[in-house]
């Protein structure tokens, strides 16, 4: 599985939108319908699934699903 497709599948863990249907211009507050908390599980559950540690301070200016695949390195 691409690392694009295993990154949406742990976002539809957490909302209602189908993977076929994420864009990457999708809000995870108001698109999606994260609340604080399950966007910090998110970003625990990303950091297990790629083996990364993910920027506290970086993960303050993530807001769409883009902002979030910019700082996963895909080729890892």
């Amino acid at each position: 599985m691409d690392k694009s497709r295993e990154f949406k599948n742990i976002v539809a863990q957490y909302c209602e939108v189908k993977v076929e249907d994420m864009t990457d211009d999708m809000r995870f507050r108001e698109d999606l319908g994260f609340s604080s908390l399950d966007f910090m599980s998110f970003l625990g559950e990303l950091e297990d699934a790629f083996d990364l540690e993910l920027d506290p301070e970086e993960m303050k200016n993530v807001l769409t699903i883009g902002d979030a695949l910019g700082v996963i390195p895909m080729a890892a």
